[in-house]
């Protein structure tokens, strides 16, 4: 067995475990593992007719030996990109491939063909793809095509459909909560109220439990479309009760106002997405205009996913790579490794494309005040989802 491994789309912490345990569980059979670098780009732009050294630049060898110290450090070992082999664009088409693919009245190209002339020259039996939904969609993809995948789930936003827990999660609400209580010192100090936007696209949920467990006064949820000049009354009256006379609002960054549009900006990214930031500057003016109140604005941004990962993130990330070894030493393929109501578990690999997981607004925050709420504890799993 030759397995190949990859992470795509954005870094978080837990990924270098989660390639370190495939690669021991691997090398524990007599397995070898190829690293695939820059997610499915290093796939794409391998070039089968290049010399061998230009070649290190998209895949190298991964053995026990090189990966023994990678699970103390954040990031990935195994660099990432947001390349959908399946949507290239004329731009992102590498020239060694110009004379194979014809865009004529089309945006993009199917490369695909291209990808699994790879794979087979690489000798390469089965993928573990580290992803989140955009990533693994791909993954989905090569399942139809007959390729051996078992996909492991990573996002911060802990918004993959068909697991309760993604690689990244706690790691960026832990991060989370320590810069926002770290912010209530300048916030106290000047008497002013703090806006922290934290990362989440379509699901709030980084951004609730962050709010949850730092105790903040408002928080405002991708889900939830909010009412400015009703937040600013609140976070008026919220810093007034404070005896620090100051107040906190946690914005996810894919929040938006009333009648309003998500804050957007850039090109689209291989997976149609543009980048996503800004609405807590707006937020802030808004609350210093309607309040004369002085504002602090802080987008956490890549901090949430800096350094190494937490305990549980680790955990988890192994326990992922481990599993996914162990479905494909029972000859399985097609699935996605996940955990559901606390239990290891797996399910397949298309789940991810089949619906959206968000934020259960009714059981966990409340649409009139902005704030968590949780409505029945009892039975809830450890981090509520």
């Amino acid at each position: 067995m030759r397995i190949g491994i990859l992470t795509g789309g954005g870094d978080v912490p837990g990924l270098n475990p989660c390639i370190k345990a495939v690669v021991n569980r691997a090398a524990e059979n007599g397995w070898e593992v190829v690293g695939i670098r820059k997610g499915w780009g290093g796939l794409l732009n391998y070039n089968i007719d290049a010399d061998k050294e230009s070649l290190n630049e998209w895949v190298q060898p991964l053995t026990p030996q090189s990966v023994r110290t990678i699970d103390r450090y954040g990031g990935t070992h195994l660099h990432t990109s947001r390349t959908n082999p399946q949507k290239v664009r004329q731009k992102d088409l590498p020239d060694f491939l110009a004379g194979s693919y014809q865009f004529g009245d089309k945006k993009t190209v199917d490369c695909t063909p291209h990808v699994l002339k790879v794979l087979e020259h690489l000798k390469i039996n089965a993928l573990v793809p580290i992803g989140g939904d955009d990533t693994l969609s791909y993954a989905v993809r090569l399942h139809q095509e007959g390729f051996r995948v078992v996909a492991v789930p990573k996002t911060m936003d802990n918004d993959v459909f068909g697991t309760d827990y993604c690689i990244g999660f706690s790691t960026a609400v832990t991060r989370s909560v320590e810069f926002i209580n770290a912010l209530r010192t300048p916030a106290g100090s000047h008497e002013r109220v703090a806006v922290v936007e934290l990362f989440g696209r379509n699901s709030g949920e980084t951004a609730l439990i962050s709010a949850y467990l730092a105790d903040v006064d408002r928080a405002l949820i991708s889900e939830v479309p909010f009412d400015i000049e009703k937040l600013a009354k609140f976070i008026a009256d919220d810093r007034r009760r404070n005896p620090s006379n100051y107040a906190v609002v946690v914005v996810s960054e894919g929040a938006s106002m009333l009648g309003g549009q998500i804050v957007e900006y850039g090109q689209e990214d291989a997976y149609g997405h543009k980048k996503l930031g800004g609405i807590g500057t707006i937020v802030g003016e808004a609350i210093t205009r309607l309040t004369k109140i002085d504002v602090v604005n802080q987008q956490l941004a890549y901090l949430m996913r800096a350094g190494a990962p937490d305990s549980l993130d680790r955990m988890v990330a192994s326990s992922y790579g481990y599993l996914a070894v162990q479905q494909l030493e029972r000859g399985h393929t097609g699935q996605m490794v996940a955990l559901q109501n606390g239990v290891y578990t797996t399910v397949p690999v298309d789940t991810c494309t089949q619906g959206l997981k968000r934020v259960d607004v009714p059981e966990l925050y409340d649409v009139e005040t902005y704030k968590p709420r949780v409505s029945h504890l009892l039975g809830k799993p450890m981090f509520l989802y």
